[in-house]
């Protein structure tokens, strides 16, 4: 700094603020820079860590689940139908905001601080959502370590779990194919396995007396943190490396128990069961709200972690292709999965005597009674039960990788010179807070919470973040705008497809549903259990709390501005002054005039309204935003 005093008494010199980094050369500027953010190391790592984070236990649980509890076949309809005009335009949308802008769910609102309250929400709901679906792997791993015995623990009755209903379905037919018993008045080993063993969930009465804690499974779910920590240590440089093995893995596993499930008798009727649409069911909204769920629990879009992996991307990734071949091969996936727990739904139904949408209880145990049980029928049941158990592992920690990185990102972004440089500090905290949060999920009544945060935390309220997220794009940022910006990204705009979707079809297909699941309410439950009203009341308040953090963020975002209320509210819905491109050499067209040698660029713009100036910087950007402005009037 003397240096630099002793040249301001010598010659006049430019002030900082009007500099060019020709001009500044290599002047030592008193700037603490923060950390390096990081990028892939490879463009497969990107790729990979898409399609390992959207095909996950929701494939392989949640939408043989969801597909079973709605018609069949019939559930195939709304799916495809929400994913051409909802998943794929804003799989699209969310890959484009974080690769332009390099930055996490947070700071990406910086394209309209107004509406930075929906970055908060997805935190929110992703946050509720990490801590369940750890429990789940949770469950994965203490099946895993079961299945490392010569006979399965759940292969036969006469354990001191099992109850007299408990019938041993493999040897249920005579001589002649009759079957001796009524079977319907029975349980399988496998199912009284999950629920009385594993889950012990005769040890509570209900939500709100969950019992003891189940110490082997609170070591599985500490064993699960701490896998999700050592593998998200270094960030996307040490989880990209993993995923080309668990994206990779789980696909041969599910081809062979496809094609064992398929050659088992009766498998048919749970395939014919599986394709044959069942048109009645589509006239019920519970249908189509589970399909746009769905949706959004595969994809991942509006939970922050797509934008959050496109952040990481260079600025010329070709994310369009990436969409594509992520969105299309998550539904291949699904039906293969389907494929693969239906052929089995059908071999039980032909063995219980009883029709395939009877064969199994409802509820998220799905993957944990009907393929276990799937299993004992096998040669080397124990080998088999391995291999399918760790190929959910895989399927599972891909997505909570992603879940992870999305809160941490999202937060080292906001404070980059404080935790950037202390990230593993950070992800180490995160994970300790959100274990010690989830010990109630493995109480003896811990599945009754599991099913509650799975029905509230991500339903309406993210429905209504996606919204907000896709209005305040299009509408308040500008189409126009947005379609110059991937322009400067991938050297096209997006054709009239997406933009339709954008603007009309997506918000407008969720603003109805989001309608129909307030009018069509229905309580949650978990087999015959019924929810008290409490406890619906404290699920309602998890998904409002997450729909109220955005007028929270409205408001804070007026309150920081300055003149009257409707010029407060303008400027807050404007792009902050450092929003585009975080490389300068990728700052072209309207985001060039920035403030040199910034890590984060400001316009001159900034600091001369901050003294009551203005420059002909803020009369082009006045220019621009009036041409912006004609263009959407002359395209609607």
């Amino acid at each position: 700094m003397k240096k630099l005093q002793g040249a301001h008494l010598r010659k006049p010199v430019t002030p900082d603020l009007l500099m060019t980094p020709s001009d500044q050369g290599d002047v030592d500027l008193d700037v603490d820079f923060a950390a390096d953010r990081g990028n892939w190391t490879g463009k497969l790592d990107f790729l990979l860590s898409c399609i390992g984070y959207c095909v996950g236990l929701g494939n392989v649980w949640r939408f043989p689940y969801r597909a079973y509890t709605n018609g069949g076949g019939a559930f195939l309809v709304p799916y495809f139908l929400m994913l051409a005009i909802c998943g794929i335009p804003l799989f699209f949308l969310e890959l484009s905001l974080g690769q332009f802008s390099s930055l996490g769910p947070l700071a990406v609102w910086k394209i309209s601080p107004l509406f930075k309250g929906a970055g908060a929400a997805m935190l929110l709901i992703v946050g509720l959502v990490a801590i369940y679906y750890n429990m789940i792997i949770a469950y994965v791993l203490f099946y895993l370590f079961a299945s490392l015995t010569s006979d399965l623990p759940w292969e036969h009755c006469g354990n001191w779990w099992n109850t007299e209903l408990c019938l041993e379905h493999r040897g249920s037919k005579d001589g002649n194919g009759a079957l001796p018993l009524n079977l319907t008045c029975t349980v399988s080993p496998s199912e009284e396995y999950w629920s009385r063993y594993v889950l012990h969930i005769q040890g509570s009465q209900g939500i709100g007396s969950p019992g003891e804690i189940r110490w082997n499974l609170c070591l599985c779910l500490l064993l699960a943190w701490v896998i999700v920590f050592l593998c998200i240590l270094k960030g996307v440089k040490s989880s990209g490396k993993v995923v080309y093995f668990t994206a990779t893995f789980p696909y041969l596993i599910l081809l062979m128990l496809l094609v064992r499930g398929v050659t088992l008798p009766g498998a048919w009727k749970g395939i014919q069961f599986y394709l044959t649409p069942q048109f009645h069911h589509l006239l019920s909204s519970k249908v189509w709200i589970e399909a746009a769920l769905q949706i959004f629990y595969s994809l991942g879009v509006g939970f922050g972690g797509l934008l959050t992996f496109a952040s990481y991307n260079t600025f010329h990734q070709n994310i369009y292709r990436d969409t594509f071949i992520v969105t299309l091969g998550n539904a291949i996936t699904s039906i293969l999965a389907g494929f693969a727990i239906f052929s089995v739904l059908g071999y039980m139904s032909q063995e219980l005597g009883v029709p395939v949408d009877q064969v199994a209880k409802a509820g998220p145990g799905l993957a944990f009674v009907v393929y276990p049980q799937a299993m004992t029928m096998l040669p080397l049941s124990p080998f088999w039960s391995f291999l399918f158990f760790f190929m959910l592992l895989t399927l599972g920690l891909d997505s909570q990788f992603a879940f992870l990185e999305t809160i941490v990102t999202a937060v080292t972004d906001e404070f980059p010179y404080y935790l950037r440089p202390k990230k593993v500090v950070f992800s180490g905290l995160i994970c300790v807070a959100m274990y010690l949060m989830g010990l109630i999920l493995t109480t003896d009544g811990g599945m009754y919470w599991l099913v509650l945060l799975d029905d509230y935390s991500a339903s309406f309220g993210l429905l209504v973040v996606v919204i907000t997220t896709c209005l305040a794009v299009t509408r308040v940022y500008g189409i126009q705008r947005f379609c110059r910006d991937i322009h400067m990204m991938l050297g096209f705009k997006p054709g009239l497809y997406f933009r339709a979707c954008w603007l009309f079809l997506s918000p407008a297909t969720l603003l109805a549903l989001l309608v129909y699941s307030i009018v069509k309410y229905q309580p949650s439950e978990y087999g015959s259990y019924r929810f008290p009203p409490w406890a619906e009341l404290l699920g309602i308040l998890m998904g409002l709390l997450s729909c109220l953090m955005i007028p929270a963020g409205m408001l804070v975002a007026v309150l920081r501005e300055e003149g009257s209320f409707w010029e407060r509210l303008q400027q807050a819905s404007r792009p902050a002054m450092d929003w585009g491109p975080s490389l300068e050499e990728n700052r072209t067209g309207m985001y060039v005039a920035t403030l040199a040698g910034s890590q984060s660029p400001k316009p001159l713009m900034v600091h001369m309204r901050k003294y009551g100036g203005i420059t002909s910087f803020e009369n082009t950007a006045i220019e621009v935003d009036r041409e912006i402005a004609e263009e959407e009037e002359s395209m609607m």
